[in-house]
């Protein structure tokens, strides 16, 4: 598909002619056009505006990495690696990234911060850290140096091609608004951006948290500019019948002032410190949100701060389904 022919299938999608849109993308997919053949796989993932179908994505993928589509190699990587429209495979998706690094500068810095981690032929941890006690209730813990430099530029990177002012669902208007508690830029790090480098880490984030990959949510980036803070609050959601158990920040960097993450019941502030991660409960031994585990991220007073948090369910998630 040229490029005028992808303008034209936005155009049509834009003035509301979906069936028009479709039409155009499936077609050129199917005389073999690359752009095409990623765009129907981009719009197979999402779910819009043709429905959902992950192994669909995948087939449309492999033709378009076959072809020679880059961001469709390092998608398919991912893909591969999460288990996203089949079963999870590292080492197929550590082969696949192998061959991409051989003519794509991105993929071959990825290859290179793994090649450098002390990972399993599954992308887990040889070793699991040990975290320092801070408090007991809420169990709170500090992991020095979970991350070495070149793993939080990794994920300040990742995330600041996705960052957008935090916002939040309006169930009055439904429209999205101002996250009222949350003042910071934020990035999710969905499943088709899930690298082998995201993906080491969320492995080793379930492995010091004591729980499997699968019930984290996706990674979320944050950036906080100065005079942003995220307000006093609970991860725990009310009524939420697969709840979050767990929190793990992860500091991406230090030196600035303001910043600290402050758990006043339990009387504990953490200053920030690039690659220190801290670990805390949100849940009573009953199961129910723990009030004793409200936190703040106080102000930056001057600087940036960026910051990675995966909050963890009780059972593992369908982080497609989640949307």
């Amino acid at each position: 598909m040229t490029d005028s022919a992808a303008a034209r299938a936005n155009a049509l999608l834009a003035a509301g002619n979906i069936d028009a849109a479709t039409a155009l993308v499936v077609e050129a997919s199917d005389a073999g056009d690359v752009g095409a053949l990623m765009l129907q796989a981009t719009w197979r993932l999402i779910g819009s505006p043709l429905p959902r179908e992950l192994p669909a994505a995948r087939a449309l993928l492999r033709r378009a990495v076959a072809i020679g589509h880059v961001d469709a190699a390092l998608m398919e990587v991912a893909l591969t690696a999460n288990g996203s429209g089949a079963p999870a495979d590292w080492a197929g998706a550590l082969a696949l990234l192998r061959i991409a690094a051989k003519s794509d500068p991105v993929a071959a810095a990825q290859l290179a911060l793994l090649d450098a981690t002390a990972i399993d032929a599954e992308g887990n941890p040889k070793t699991v850290p040990q975290g320092q006690p801070l408090a007991s209730a809420p169990r709170i813990l500090h992991f020095a140096g979970l991350l070495t430099p070149d793993e939080c530029a990794h994920l300040a990177g990742a995330g600041n091609a996705v960052l957008e002012p935090a916002r939040v669902f309006d169930p009055a208007t439904g429209r999205m608004i101002p996250h009222p508690v949350r003042t910071s830029d934020a990035g999710t790090i969905g499943p088709a951006r899930e690298d082998l480098v995201v993906q080491a880490i969320n492995r080793r984030i379930a492995a010091i948290s004591g729980t499997s990959a699968a019930q984290g949510e996706p990674l979320v980036v944050l950036r906080y500019s100065p005079g942003q803070e995220y307000r006093l609050h609970l991860d725990a959601i009310p009524g939420a019948g697969n709840q979050r158990i767990m929190t793990v920040l992860v500091y991406l960097n230090g030196g600035f002032p303001g910043g600290e993450t402050v758990f006043p019941e339990p009387g504990v502030t953490v200053a920030p410190r690039g690659g220190d991660a801290v670990l805390f409960d949100n849940l009573r031994d009953d199961g129910t949100p723990d009030p004793r585990a409200r936190h703040a991220g106080l102000p930056v007073r001057q600087g940036v701060k960026w910051l990675a948090t995966r909050w963890i369910r009780r059972d593992p998630i369908d982080v497609w389904a989640a949307g």
